[in-house]
C-alpha cells in the first residue's frame, strides 16, 4: 500500500466513529463502540510506522529544534505530511471520544462539539469547554435532569 492509499484508508477509517458519536450517540452499539481503544491503537501504529519511515537524520535534527521555516519544509513531504494528518485524525477523535463520554455522562449535547472536532479538532474542544460551562452556569436543573434520563437509558 502506497503512501496516498494508507491516507484515504486512515480518512476514512475515523469516519463511521465519528458518525455513530454525532448520528447515534445513544445506541447501544455506540457506547459499546466507544468504550473500546482499538481504533486509537490501529491508527497509533500507522502512525508509528509512518513516523519511523519518515524519519532521517536530517529531519531528526529539524525536529529537535523546530524552526517554523524547517517544518514547513519537512511537511512539502508527503510522508511527513501523512505522518502530520493522521497524529491530528488519532488525536481529534480521541478529543471527541471524550467529548462524547462527557455528554453521555453529565447530559449535555455535545452534537455540535462532535461536529466541530472532526473538522476543527481545537474548536471542537473549546465549543464543549463553552457549552458545559454554560450549561453549568444557566442550565444546571436542564443538566441534572439530562443526566438522570441519560443513566437511565443506559442502565435499560
Amino acid at each position: 500500500m502506497d503512501i496516498s492509499q494508507l491516507f484515504n484508508v486512515a480518512n476514512l477509517f475515523v469516519l463511521p466513529f465519528w458518525a455513530l458519536m454525532i448520528f447515534l450517540p445513544n445506541w447501544k452499539v455506540t457506547r459499546r463502540i466507544m468504550e473500546s481503544y482499538l481504533p486509537f491503537v490501529l491508527l497509533a501504529g500507522v502512525y508509528l510506522y509512518l513516523f519511523i519511515s519518515s524519519i532521517t537524520p536530517e529531519t531528526a535534527q529539524d525536529f529537535s529544534n523546530p524552526q517554523l521555516a524547517d517544518i514547513a519544509r519537512l511537511f512539502a513531504d508527503e510522508k511527513v505530511a501523512a505522518t502530520g494528518w493522521i497524529h491530528f485524525l488519532v488525536m481529534d477523535l480521541f478529543v471527541g471520544r471524550w467529548i462524547y463520554w462527557e455528554g453521555q455522562k453529565t447530559g449535555i449535547w455535545t452534537i455540535h462539539s462532535l461536529a466541530l472536532c472532526l473538522f476543527a479538532g481545537p474548536l471542537g474542544l473549546l465549543s464543549h469547554i463553552l457549552t458545559v460551562w454554560i450549561s453549568k452556569t444557566f442550565f444546571p436543573q436542564f443538566q441534572s435532569n439530562e443526566a438522570a434520563t441519560v443513566t437511565e437509558k443506559t442502565a435499560s
